[in-house]
């Protein structure tokens, strides 16, 4: 679980300021709690040119339930997860997220249900824990670079 607090700092798109950037959640989905303070966006449709993007009004007692990449995956992309970025409009917010994984051991596959001699699977099976790390470290710096200037 992670607690997330945005700072009343404000966010200007124009200028790539914002609480958090766009991306959508690796694992299979996420259930957001949050406070009343509005602030998380998505874009209904990640491949648009230009991008819509829509505030999601926070419900009191309600979860936020994004969908994510790796459910995208499984279900041949019938599902798509869900791209969306947080603007500060200088009030402090708190949300806490929770990350639905599946086993490590699990393999990702397209689901039987997903799939047709029209839409044949459009990616191979593979470990839950190696599409994790592999999504990890395509998108996170190598930290061990560092190691090497401490001696």
């Amino acid at each position: 679980m992670n607690f997330i607090i945005c700072s009343d700092q404000f966010s200007d798109p124009a200028k790539g300021i914002y609480g958090a950037g766009a991306h959508s959640d690796f694992g299979f989905i996420t259930l957001l709690a949050t406070d009343d303070v509005m602030g998380l966006q998505i874009c209904k449709d990640k491949d648009a040119k230009p991008q819509i993007w829509e505030y999601v009004t926070p419900i009191k007692g309600a979860f936020i339930v994004n969908l994510g990449d790796m459910l995208e995956r499984w279900s041949n992309c019938m599902f798509k997860s869900t791209l969306h970025r947080v603007l500060g409009n200088g009030q402090d917010r708190y949300s806490i997220a929770y990350f639905v994984e599946p086993n490590h051991d699990c393999l990702v596959e397209c689901l039987p249900t997903c799939k047709t001699e029209k839409s044949p699977p459009k990616f191979p099976p593979i470990r839950c824990s190696t599409y994790l790390s592999q999504r990890y470290k395509d998108t996170h710096a190598d930290l061990s670079v560092y190691d090497k200037h401490q001696a």
